[in-house]
């Protein structure tokens, strides 16, 4: 998911430390891996290659494709870690993180790795374009066209109003270590709603699934490139429009989410090793739907990552082939 818009919220792990027992996404723990099996041994000259997944199943793309390619064309040894963002970053210094593939901004990490301890440097574009904003089904925005200007949210609020709410309306955020500027906005755009977590990606994306075939209110936080759609053409709610500076201090953020140039940050030791993995993460690049196509294999298709990645890769070689050249 620039502003210290950050598209997670760092603030409840950004105490952790790498290496200590605390709940990774999924359930597993800081520290702890999945190594990527099938391909090359890893015993060529790529070695060992420590690959950060971040809790969003576009994220889970990027790294389904990119383990996959290091495995079979570049030979790598290949350990995936289900890490939350600001826990990754700090696994650049320690040697545990090698890559993340997908960045959202993020301006506080960047200050604080790259330019502060000097552990981290940056590695590029990914190619996609990563939109953040209001959104609400498709049903409710025909019914209701006014309803895409935040300015008639208030006229509406009562309807959102859920048993979590406090008897606002409910405005519905996602994982709750993502970032977001939404209760800064609910404040000074002066609106009755009330920030409710979803918990999960996958909560949110059955919430808006329910709303739109029950015809049920629900605005919450979205975000582009997303697979789900592909299947629910959300719309986005236009929020006053975003202007250089405007979201700097994020107590007082009162303007819409800017639209993120997604780039990939590598420890800095990892840049200078010489590993082909380094060149195939700095080339790696590819468009919005190229990692809708994907997502939607795993998330949609229940297929595995490597699958996934197998799928695509088979009917995309000329460009892995430019990413391993």
């Amino acid at each position: 998911m620039a502003r210290q818009a950050r598209r997670w919220r760092a603030g409840a792990a950004g105490a952790a430390v790498l290496g200590l027992t605390l709940t990774a996404c999924g359930g597993a723990k800081v520290g702890s891996s999945s190594s990527d099996a099938g391909g090359s041994s890893g015993s060529g000259k790529c070695g060992a290659f420590n690959l950060a997944v971040n809790p969003w199943v576009g994220y889970e793309a990027d790294a389904a494709v990119v383990a996959y390619v290091a495995q079979h064309d570049l030979g790598c040894t290949v350990t995936k870690k289900d890490l939350k963002e600001e826990i990754a970053w700090q696994g650049f210094g320690t040697g545990e993180v090698d890559a993340v593939l997908e960045n959202w901004g993020h301006d506080d990490l960047k200050k604080k790795y790259i330019d502060g301890q000097k552990t981290a440097v940056p590695a590029g574009s990914t190619g996609n374009k990563g939109i953040i904003g209001w959104y609400v089904p498709p049903w409710l925005a025909k019914a209701h066209p006014d309803i895409t200007d935040w300015k008639s949210l208030n006229k509406y609020a009562a309807e959102f109003k859920t048993s979590e709410s406090g008897g606002k309306g409910q405005l519905l955020d996602g994982d709750p270590s993502y970032v977001t500027n939404d209760e800064a906005l609910v404040k000074n755009l002066k609106l009755g709603f009330k920030v409710v977590y979803a918990g999960s990606e996958t909560a949110l994306i059955q919430a808006y699934r329910k709303a739109e075939k029950n015809k049920e209110w629900v605005i919450g936080y979205f975000y582009e490139p997303q697979w789900f759609l592909s299947e629910v053409p959300l719309v986005k709610v236009n929020l006053p429009p975003y202007k250089a500076g405007c979201d700097a201090d994020a107590e007082k953020v009162a303007c819409d989410y800017p639209v993120y140039d997604l780039d990939k940050i590598v420890s800095a030791k990892f840049a200078k090793s010489g590993s082909p993995a380094y060149d195939l993460v700095k080339n790696f690049n590819w468009t919005n739907d190229d990692q809708n196509t994907v997502a939607k294999y795993i998330a949609v298709d229940k297929m595995t990552p490597e699958a996934a990645a197998k799928k695509w890769v088979d009917a995309n070689r000329a460009k892995v082939d430019a990413w391993v050249k």
